[in-house]
């Protein structure tokens, strides 16, 4: 079995609806990020200066779940997240695979999940003490794991959701 995985972004026709109504059932909140920078979980890019945003709530797990048929129980979050208010074309993925530089950050944890939608644990990145691995070498790591079949990036201040990656098997 391949321990390679994909990274993506919130596919564009769970955006579609997000624009109407969000994960808590509320419409979305236009705002206006003065000083850009945050980041987009619909293209995995960050706001530019003076761009209008949707802030909407999201249940990545729960979402994930509902496709893949796993009941995530008590571990079913929904949080905030920006999105373009309009399609932006998403996230075409980096031309090497590799992680979104945008989604970058000094502290993040990784969430480790099995195929039923049970945690399996995690993994704490904090880029400010030493030798701690990057995104890729933590993925790795959880992904070594033959359980693990999805594993999401949180930023560690606030506890947002990022971005998602899923493992991918061959053959």
């Amino acid at each position: 079995m391949s321990t390679d995985y994909e990274i993506r972004a919130i596919p564009a026709q769970t955006l579609e609806g997000l624009r109407t109504r969000d994960d808590a059932g509320a419409p979305p909140r236009r705002v206006v990020d003065e000083e850009g920078g945050n980041p987009l979980r619909c293209c995995l890019e960050r706001s530019r200066p003076g761009e209008t945003l949707a802030l909407v709530s999201y249940a990545p797990l729960r979402r994930w779940a509902r496709e893949t048929g796993a009941d995530p129980g008590a571990y079913d979050e929904v949080g905030p997240v920006f999105i373009h208010p309009h399609d932006c074309g998403g996230w075409a993925g980096a031309a090497d695979g590799g992680y979104p530089e945008a989604m970058r950050g000094e502290r993040r944890t990784l969430r480790a999940y099995s195929a039923d939608g049970r945690i399996l644990g995690g993994l704490l990145l904090d880029g400010t003490r030493e030798k701690t691995p990057t995104v890729e070498e933590g993925l790795a790591q959880l992904y070594a794991d033959p359980l693990v079949a999805a594993v999401h990036v949180r930023a560690v201040e606030f506890g947002c959701f990022l971005a998602e990656t899923r493992r991918v098997v061959a053959g």
